[in-house]
């Protein structure tokens, strides 16, 4: 088993965010996480990572327990996370935030390198020398996914990647989400449009107040309107 999470839950002060989520991953592909907004599937992620500790339940990378470990810890496991947020250092270049993200590869792996990030996106390495806070919100979700890449996870959690993102952008991010996986890392997509989510997906997970209502193939999920009805779509 790659990814496994049992039971999770998670609060914010005394809100209860997360109820029991459960769900696993058996070997690298994209799974999407569909849901509406506030139904959790952005704290799922923080939760795994660290980010928002755990208050119960576990998180298995490769049999290795995960929960409750500091976000350092978590990501040279082998865990990374792009975060919706777009995080950069700012007042860093954008190749000196690649460098920061730099991590040795685990055994049997073959590193991913900057030079590999400026193919992904050659508009990167366009701006290398450019302050990160100056670059536009797309340049900004294309080094925040490099710069999670460059730390050579086997899973990599990605939070809204194409929110906001001009339409020649978010296919180009889309393409390099599919070679990812390709290239044997497992990706887990919070993805707000549902046609993208079905369009690169081998797995799709439907979250309804705080859990786990639907785990199963594309063709499963398109197969069960109800879920769709109930869980995703806004009357």
């Amino acid at each position: 088993m790659l990814l496994q999470v049992d039971q999770l839950n998670a609060h914010y002060g005394k809100s209860h965010i997360l109820h029991g989520v459960s769900f696993a991953i058996e070997e690298p592909v994209i799974a999407s996480l569909l849901g509406r907004n506030g139904s959790g599937r952005s704290t799922t992620l923080k939760a795994m990572m660290g980010l928002v500790p755990p208050t119960s339940g576990s998180v298995r990378l490769g049999g290795a327990e995960l929960a409750g470990r500091r976000p350092y810890a978590v990501a040279r496991a082998g865990l990374g996370f792009v975060p919706e947020e777009r995080n950069v250092f700012a007042n860093l270049t954008v190749e000196e935030n690649l460098v920061m993200g730099l991590q040795p590869a685990r055994a049997g792996q073959t590193a991913w390198t900057i030079a590999d990030m400026y193919t992904y996106f050659p508009r990167l390495e366009e701006r290398r020398t450019t302050k990160a806070g100056n670059l536009s919100g797309g340049e900004k979700q294309m080094l925040t996914i490099c710069r999670s890449l460059l730390g050579n996870p086997r899973v990599l959690l990605i939070d809204e990647p194409t929110e906001g993102l001009a339409p020649k952008i978010v296919h180009r991010v889309m393409e390099v989400v599919l070679d990812i996986q390709q290239r044997g890392v497992a990706v887990l997509l919070v993805e707000q449009k549902l046609t993208i989510a079905l369009k690169v997906a081998h797995q799709i997970l439907v979250m309804g107040h705080g859990h786990i209502a639907f785990s199963g193939s594309p063709e499963e999920f398109r197969e069960r309107p109800e879920i769709r009805r109930q869980w995703l779509e806004v009357s």
